[in-house]
């Protein structure tokens, strides 16, 4: 009897200690449970997340966001999706997404199949024991190998792109027990440290140098400055493991090969005994009209990394697939690359969901068709505004509008936004936005984002 009052009291004094804490969160779920809030409840989230984001997360975020005022007494907040290509702000405001996360929403928000397999599995076991083989993992790895160019095989699972980058350098170490790679200029390869290191943008760079030793930077594109890296690296008996790139670059501007130069970096790796990992966390899954945007230059990688679309816009998930002969130096210790939370079931349903509508619905040629159109549609928009616009360009639906200056491209962004057009520029650089909206965009939509784009550029000031 006396440890029960005795425990009671226990109960007591945390339910006190944590009373505001738990009054907070009860408001929170209440919120989050309601199809419709009023106004009132639409100001008290705008205030908490400006706030929250101020007192709590990082207050730069506010000066970066195009939809915060100066004062913070406006913010777009965002709420909820409207539909497979849109989202709506807490005030009840829909914008046509073309941004789509940067690449998450290939099969458009929410997708019914998509959502269904994640909720299905979540009724059924959300995570796993980390012990028992998982049926869902090995599954999607079949997949994986069926669906991928040449001989890729095995695969890694990752909760995102950066971890996938990470996995992928660890794996090219192993099995040529070299430590030097290429990367290239303009590149993204997300943010952990090994990442970093092959990622070219110097303000993310320059704050935790020196990166990882051993990686170098040649300018896209250019085959010869590759190749003489390769021949001096050789000379000086730093051979290289493995060149890593995007085949066309998202982050950097959507930068495009020039023709040939992937299958000529391909020839290079094979006469230096280097591996090509292919970076496709965002060009991968459709984007570009291929299921991997490597398929439209007929070059097979030694490794992929896959990111972003790969969880259906529903799930964190990505994969690194390699060959037999590269991913066999994790097979003597299968605990040499592992995260306790990659490959897990929901994230795996969420996958293999993506795979199964990007199939169904027939999304690579839908990406192809409507690629053209907007490109069509923008470069005509474009095409009078010489002055202020210097190129559209882009494959699929991954189109990059250059502009000439930082501040021009700001102010089309901010136009666009106001009109309820969500895009975006390479992260914090808006001299090019991104067109990347859902491969499941209708005609009607891109249509208003052309049109949106047109009435636009006009009132944009040099």
């Amino acid at each position: 009897m006396r440890q029960t009052v005795e425990s009671s009291q226990t109960n007591n004094q945390v339910q006190e200690q944590y009373k505001d804490v738990y009054a907070y969160t009860q408001q929170i779920l209440e919120l989050i449970a309601k199809d419709e809030i009023t106004q009132d409840e639409a100001a008290w989230v705008t205030r908490q997340t400006v706030e929250n984001f101020r007192d709590h997360v990082n207050p730069g975020f506010l000066g970066y966001r195009k939809s915060v005022t100066k004062d913070g007494q406006f913010a777009a907040v965002e709420w909820k999706d409207a539909g497979p290509n849109s989202f709506m702000d807490v005030n009840g405001k829909v914008y046509i997404d073309c941004l789509g996360g940067f690449g998450i929403y290939n099969v458009g928000h929410r997708h019914p199949k998509v959502v269904e397999a994640v909720i299905n599995q979540l009724n059924r076991q959300p995570l796993h024991s980390q012990d028992l083989l998982d049926p869902l993992r090995a599954m999607l790895a079949k997949i994986l190998a069926d669906v991928t160019p040449g001989d890729l095989k095995y695969a890694y699972f990752a909760n995102s792109g950066t971890e996938t980058v990470e996995a992928a350098i660890k794996l090219a170490k192993m099995h040529t027990g070299r430590t030097t790679f290429i990367a290239t200029t303009k590149a993204f390869h997300g943010k952990s440290l090994g990442a970093l290191s092959a990622t070219a943008k110097g303000v993310f760079r320059k704050p935790f140098l020196p990166m990882i030793p051993g990686f170098r930077h040649v300018h896209f594109g250019d085959i010869d400055m590759l190749r003489k890296t390769f021949e001096a690296c050789a000379l000086v008996g730093e051979e290289i493991a493995g060149v890593i790139l995007e085949p066309i670059q998202g982050e950097g501007g959507v930068n495009l090969p020039p023709d040939g130069y992937l299958k000529q970096v391909r020839e290079l790796c094979d006469q230096y005994g280097a591996l090509l990992i292919l970076d496709e966390v965002q060009t991968g899954m459709g984007r570009t009209g291929k299921m991997f945007c490597c398929e439209h230059y007929d070059v097979t990688p030694d490794i992929l990394c896959l990111a972003k679309a790969f969880g259906g816009g529903i799930m964190p998930a990505g994969a690194v697939v390699a060959t037999e002969e590269v991913f066999k130096s994790f097979f003597p210790n299968p605990f040499v690359q592992t995260t306790t939370f990659g490959g897990n079931p929901l994230a795996c349903a969420a996958a293999i969901a993506t795979f199964n509508v990007l199939i169904e619905e027939n999304l690579l040629d839908r990406c192809v068709e409507m690629g053209e159109y907007m490109l069509k549609g923008l470069r005509e928009a474009a095409a009078v505004h010489t002055d202020k616009v210097q190129e559209v360009r882009g494959k699929g639906l991954l189109i990059g509008i250059e502009f000439h200056s930082d501040e021009i491209g700001y102010e089309v962004s901010k136009g666009l936004f106001d009109n309820g057009i969500l895009v975006a520029g390479t992260l914090i650089n808006a001299k090019t936005i991104r067109i990347e909206p859902p491969l499941t965009i209708t005609y009607e939509e891109a249509d208003q984002v052309i049109a949106t784009f047109k009435k636009v550029l006009p009132l944009v000031k040099i």
